[in-house]
């Protein structure tokens, strides 16, 4: 043994705080944000201000609407619950079993009170991917036959293709298509932002209300899952339940937030255009261009020679 551990033999895998995928997204509009705040010190003004809002404002958004595709609290549920730990073993543990519904799988996590229980660790996180370049099931069979705590795998049986609850078709479908209509929104956002830089604020203003919508639509098509009931989860003698997580809240927030940016930016077009451009730093431009010199100094000999 090295440090009570066999050198020579694979460690228990240890669970996973954050998908790489959510990390790498993070990381690549956090350099946005900071390459920004590195020049907004060469902005003069009041339009120092109005730049760091919107910037900040889109990025949030933007990365909002890809981050939420890789998360898997788009539904949750926590119980904690006395149950057995392992198939062909009267062993109990006490431990929180916790069901992470995201768009293209479901993580199940089982941790112990304490972590260290009959001689083992138990802190495990378990991902089952249902999206559509994936085998639910054959997850699930790699997952019996790596003999996984048997909480995981009561959970994770409700999800399979055979599971008489029959929620996987439903979830799969709803997951693939809330996905796909948030890449839409990534585009349309990416396409506001083109019109506000041309500029064309108004038409920028409809973009984001488009945004908005297939925000919204996202939300409508994960709903959707609710449209069939689902099955009693029942570890010992407590039942796990799941309700909305924070994905989906987050989600609804950005959808609103588009509607809103949207509505104003087209309002103010109509009823207040000076206001906008102030806001977009475009008034100062035309105020320049337009500018009449305070002073004239005239050469009275030329102007004689001419008469």
């Amino acid at each position: 043994l090295f440090d009570g551990i066999y050198p020579f033999y694979p460690q228990q895998r240890k669970a996973a705080g954050f998908d790489i995928s959510t990390i790498i997204v993070i990381v690549v509009f956090l350099t946005l944000a900071f390459s920004f705040l590195l020049i907004i010190p060469g902005i003069r003004g009041r339009a120092r201000l109005y730049w760091t809002f919107r910037v900040l404002l889109s990025l949030f958004v933007g990365v909002v609407i890809v981050v939420v595709q890789f998360t898997g609290d788009w539904e949750t549920g926590w119980v904690q619950a006395n149950t057995s730990y392992k198939s062909f073993s009267s062993a109990m543990v006490n431990a929180d079993i916790g069901l992470h519904i995201g768009l293209e799988g479901v993580n199940i996590t089982l941790k112990g009170n304490p972590v260290n229980q009959i001689n083992e660790t138990i802190n495990y996180n378990e991902h089952f991917s249902w999206s559509f370049d994936a085998n639910y099931d054959r997850s699930y069979s790699e997952g019996l036959q790596k003999g996984l705590p048997s909480p995981i795998l009561y959970v994770a049986e409700k999800f399979t293709t055979q599971s008489p609850c029959a929620v996987h078709r439903q979830y799969r479908i709803s997951g693939h298509y809330a996905s796909a209509t948030l890449w839409v929104a990534f585009c349309t956002w990416i396409i506001s932002n083109i019109l506000f830089s041309m500029p064309a604020l108004v038409y920028g203003g409809y973009m984001l209300l488009v945004t908005g919508a297939f925000v919204i639509f996202s939300l409508l098509s994960f709903s959707t899952v609710r449209n069939i009931p689902m099955c009693l989860i029942q570890i010992g003698s407590a039942t796990l339940h799941v309700a909305y997580g924070g994905s989906f809240w987050l989600t609804l927030v950005i959808g609103l937030l588009c509607f809103v940016a949207g509505i104003t930016v087209v309002a103010l077009h109509y009823l207040n255009l000076d206001l906008l451009k102030t806001f977009f730093d475009l008034r100062e431009d035309k105020a320049e261009e337009y500018q009449e010199m305070a002073e004239v100094f005239v050469n009275n000999h030329f102007v004689n020679k001419g008469l």
